[in-house]
């Protein structure tokens, strides 16, 4: 059996960096089975023939120094972010917003995948190149968000779940012959509303099958169990929410087969609720945080990547400084949104005259997150713009 499972490490050849975009025949996945004697029980043990692959796309994104810029807002979400600065909500002012961010000089040395959504997957920048083949030129892996949002969960306490599965298998196929090589599919979990049973299991279920689905495509799944900030609970309720949904999370990953040297993961920290009193430090939530990963995440994993979640910018970034002032089993770091386009998009404002300012506004907040990855990050100079908490109640992505 243990031999077994080593060779499925070693199924695959690894591709170069140059054939992201060219795409590839896609491969089926392998199936060894494995009987035992006397009994003659079948035990099928699958895996993903992309397993080398995805080990290796997740150890490039996991690199010490760099982090993830989501960049996936839905056409809806960005519509509003370009609102907040007098823009319309068009194709064109998407295009030019996306542009902006994608080419902005030496991004790859701070950051190691972006976050798109379908439309930009397949869109090309101002200037008519593709948004892909700029951001591999950085240096900078290509995923992709592939849930279809959030619906209500009939028989919970107004919950929600994440809708996708249907067709999820044709997608992610798609989605790797355009250049994409990793995926994020993001659910949530409310306190105040419980949270239920029926809307942990819910989540940690989804989660697990698009895991599943995606490696199958080659695609590294972002696995993205988000703990809403909204509430006026205390840190020790996170704590004890987030052991609960993270458990179930990893339990169904484990029972859908999903190689965990091939995932990242995108939780919240653990806070307390946005509306609570009690502050906490960023000591504190980092010695929280760290606590629940080290009961919950197994070793094998390569990568935690952050959610900001609504925390400003600076706050974000102090936060995740101090989770590492000290080694840890994984690859502690960001997959930040608001928490690094803020202050770009305000600086921009729509104005081409604007473009290099907000960029160098990008990267100011990028290299910040980058020293905080290694544990450097001091928090001189900031902005007061950037101290702003953007905290959402009932936030929709």
């Amino acid at each position: 059996m243990a031999s077994a499972s080593a060779t499925l490490l070693k199924s695959s050849p690894i591709i170069d960096k140059s054939e992201w975009i060219k795409g590839q025949n896609l491969r089926q996945p392998s199936a060894c089975v494995i009987r035992c004697h006397p009994t003659l029980v079948a035990l099928t043990v699958r895996a993903s023939s992309y397993a080398d692959e995805l080990v290796k796309t997740a150890k490039t994104i996991a690199s010490p120094g760099r982090g993830i810029l989501a960049m996936d807002e839905s056409n809806a979400t960005c519509g509003k972010r370009l609102d907040s600065i007098g823009l319309e909500n068009t194709e064109a002012n998407r295009q030019a917003y996306r542009t902006l961010l994608v080419s902005a000089p030496s991004l790859g040395e701070y950051i190691s995948g972006a976050i798109l959504f379908e439309e930009t997957l397949y869109q090309s920048t101002v200037d008519g190149k593709k948004m892909v083949d700029v951001l591999v030129e950085q240096n900078i892996v290509p995923g992709i968000k592939v849930d279809k949002g959030l619906v209500p969960l009939p028989g919970s306490n107004n919950e929600s779940w994440c809708q996708g599965l249907d067709g999820l298998s044709s997608r992610t196929a798609a989605y790797y012959q355009q250049g994409a090589r990793f995926a994020k599919w993001r659910t949530v979990v409310s306190i105040p509303n419980g949270p239920s049973a029926l809307a942990v299991k819910e989540a940690a279920w989804g989660l697990a099958r698009y895991a599943a689905i995606s490696q199958d495509s080659g695609l590294v799944p972002i696995v993205e169990p988000e703990i809403l900030l909204d509430g006026e609970h205390g840190i020790d309720r996170t704590f004890e929410v987030a052991q609960k949904v993270w458990a179930e999370v990893f339990f169904y990953l484990a029972e859908n087969n999903v190689l965990f040297e091939g995932i990242l993961l995108k939780p919240s920290m653990v806070t307390p609720g946005a509306e609570c009193k009690e502050k906490a430090s960023p000591q504190q939530v980092a010695d929280y945080t760290l606590k629940l990963l080290h009961r919950r995440i197994p070793p094998a994993v390569p990568g935690i990547m952050f959610l900001s979640g609504g925390q400003s910018e600076v706050e974000a970034t102090l936060n995740l400084n101090a989770m590492n002032q000290s080694p840890n089993p994984w690859h502690v770091s960001f997959s930040y949104a608001r928490a690094l386009q803020n202050t770009c998009l305000k600086t921009w404002g729509g104005r081409p005259e604007n473009v290099k300012a907000a960029q160098d506004a990008l990267l100011v907040r990028a290299k910040a997150n980058s020293l905080a990855q290694l544990g450097k990050y001091t928090g001189e100079g900031e902005s007061e713009e950037a101290k702003k908490g953007m905290f959402v109640k009932g936030y929709v992505y």
